[in-house]
Parts: C-alpha cells; structure tokens; sequence
C-alpha cells in the first residue's frame, strides 16, 4: 500500500474542486438540498462533513462520488469537469477513483466475506487480493465468514475492507458508525482513519454526530443546503478516544 500520507505537508492543487454548486429536486414543490456550495479537498485530508439530516450531507457527496449530477455548479475532479463527463467516463471515475462506504453494509449474504470484497477487485485494474484487504480492516481471520455469521461492526468492516480493496484516491463514508453502537462505531472509524493514512485519500466521513467530528483533520458544517463552516482541527483526536 500507499506510505501514510501527511496531507498538511502535501497541500498542493485540490483533488476535488466545487464551485457554486446547487441541487434542487424537481416536483410540485420543489426541494433545494443544496445552493452555492463551494469547497476545495485536498489528497489525504480526512473530512467530517457535519450536520443534521436533511441539511445536504448526503447528496454532497453522492455528487462528489458521481452517483448524481448537480443542477448548478460545476465539479472536477482534478482536471477532469464531472459535469461535462458522459455516462462511460462517470462509470471509470466511480469504479477506479472513489471507494465508497454507507450506513447500510450492502454486502451480498450468500457471499463470505473475501467474495464480497472480489466482487471490486475484479473490475479494479490496481486493487488489492482481497485477502489483504480483509486483514487490514482486521478481518483476516474472518474472510471465509458469510454476514449473517459476522457481527454489525464487522459486517461494516468488510464494506469498509470492499471500498478500499480498489486503492480509491477518493473514499467516501455515509453515516458508516449510524447502525452501530458507539464502542463498535469507534472500532469502524478506527479501520477508516487508519485507511486514509495509509491509502492517502481524501476522506469524507459523513455524520450528525458531532463527537466523531474530533478525529477529522477539517471539519465542514452543512445546514439548509450551505456550507456554514469550514474549520480545521489543530489537533485529531484518535478515533479509539472518541466518546458518544
């Protein structure tokens, strides 16, 4: 794998750029879950985008992921202009570029867990054996397990193991810890932290859960669909120390 990466040291061009982007939802009434969100993420930074349900978080980083297209705005990628991406483009960015880990495992149940891992490593041209994978979310000795063998923490590990396996530049985690109790949540984030470190990915921890915002370098506030505060922690809290 990648050398831990210090990004603070690193901070060159941004890895991802947004600029005035918006999202508005069409209907009768039609709902606006973002407007003018502006932000730079820089390779190996690790993100919690802060906030409570309904404020933006998620389509934020489903745009950012290329799950969905903005309505306003434009996003790149490095060089490459999201937006102006067709549909074969997005799929090579979504597959090759971004790992991405929800709230909701999503793992296959007739599957063990080294095959649910192999279902990204065989469409990843630089990915991981997913036997490495699962020993570096601390797995190794259960990757022949299927889920329903496998604890909730451990089922999110391999989600987690499964976003990394394609060495992602850019990991993505939708309320990972939202199912999870917090002495099992802290163990997922441990596994993530220590991902971002190692990958060097810029990693957008999505939560409302204002403990978790401690281990993040930056901290990013969202509300009614805005950016209402971008700070940066001068110390992080390692995610084990974490207490909610």
């Amino acid at each position: 794998m990648k050398p831990e990466l210090d990004y603070a040291a690193s901070m060159g061009d941004a890895l991802i750029r947004l600029q005035d982007v918006g999202k508005t939802y069409p209907g009768e009434v039609p709902v606006v879950a973002l407007a003018e969100v502006t932000l730079e993420l820089y390779a190996g930074e690790l993100v919690v985008l802060l906030g409570p349900s309904g404020s933006g978080k998620s389509t934020l980083l489903n745009l950012v992921g290329g799950l969905d297209q903005p309505s306003s705005g434009r996003i790149w990628y490095g060089q490459q202009e999201l937006l102006a991406s067709d549909d074969r483009a997005l799929t090579a960015y979504r597959r090759a570029e971004v790992g991405f880990v929800f709230q909701f495992y999503n793992l296959v149940p007739s599957l063990t867990a080294r095959e649910n891992v192999a279902l990204v490593t065989q469409i990843s041209d630089s990915a991981m054996d997913p036997a490495e994978a699962l020993i570096e979310v601390g797995l190794g000795h259960r990757m022949d397990q299927f889920p329903a063998q496998l604890s909730g923490g451990e089922q999110q590990r391999v989600a987690v193991a499964r976003a990394i396996a394609k060495r992602p530049r850019v990991l993505l985690c939708d309320e990972p810890t939202g199912a999870l109790d917090s002495r099992t949540g802290s163990k997922v984030l441990e596994v993530i932290e220590s991902a971002n470190r190692r990958l060097g990915a810029v990693t957008v921890v999505i939560t409302h859960n204002v403990a978790i915002a401690a281990m993040a370098d930056r901290v990013i506030r969202l509300a009614d669909g805005r950016v209402v505060g971008d700070s940066r922690n001068a110390q992080r809290v390692p995610a084990l120390e974490l207490q909610w």
